[in-house]
């Protein structure tokens, strides 16, 4: 075990904790869901990570055997950080606590979120009854982030890379897209403020948006 703090119980949740409950952990493991990344990748996607705490935190996740480092081959041959297969089985963990997660009435909707963060949302929440038979293939680009989604038998896939023919392509930033994924705004809205650009399908990204339901928030306790 990395970590020099723990529980020093013997439930396997409490070692769980032991494991990736440290700060930034979690994080680190939601960020790599979608495949490996460089050090500034990591970083771009967790900006108020300090650089020292980062690395500490692959450090951890690498001696517990949930994180790797490899150096791809050419051309790029730069060394990026990936999950194992035993950290890949993180990712219902977080799609389950990020659906716990929403339902608080505290969560700054205004925050900073990364690209990766909406993909686990879209993932997570998706409801094949919601989406009504929808059969679509959609590219996000985030800057120089392309992500694809595509849905069809009632089924979610979200990948990081450029599809030959999507039928339709949005061009945004995070904070507008989470703005009408969280019904705060509504693509039409974002589209006439010039936050979101919809190339393609407009109907198919609204279908998308509607697969994604919202939760009911938990009461706030009284004062």
């Amino acid at each position: 075990m990395a970590s020099t703090r723990s529980y020093n119980d013997a439930c396997a949740a409490a070692h769980a904790l032991d494991l990736v409950g440290e700060r930034w952990a979690l994080l680190v493991v939601r960020e790599l869901l979608l495949g490996p990344k460089r050090f500034s990748d990591l970083r771009a996607g967790l900006p108020h990570a300090g650089p020292n705490r980062l690395s500490q935190r692959l450090r951890d996740l690498e001696l517990s055997g949930i994180v790797r480092r490899r150096k791809l081959g050419p051309p790029a041959r730069s060394w990026v950080y990936e999950l194992t297969d035993w950290g890949r089985q993180l990712q219902p963990v977080l799609i389950h606590l990020g659906r716990w997660g929403r339902l608080s009435p505290f969560r700054d909707l205004d925050a900073d979120i990364s690209v990766d963060a909406l993909m686990l949302a879209l993932y997570g929440d998706f409801d094949p009854e919601a989406s009504d038979g929808l059969t679509a293939t959609c590219a996000l680009v985030f800057g120089d982030d392309h992500v694809t989604v595509r849905v069809s038998d009632g089924r979610i896939d979200i990948t990081r890379d450029d599809p030959s023919t999507p039928d339709a392509t949005v061009t945004t930033d995070t904070r507008a897209f989470a703005a009408v994924l969280t019904r705060k705004r509504t693509i039409e809205e974002a589209v006439q403020a010039g936050d979101i650009t919809v190339a393609g399908d407009v109907t198919a990204v609204e279908r998308l948006l509607a697969s994604i339901p919202r939760p009911d928030i938990a009461q706030a306790p009284r004062a």
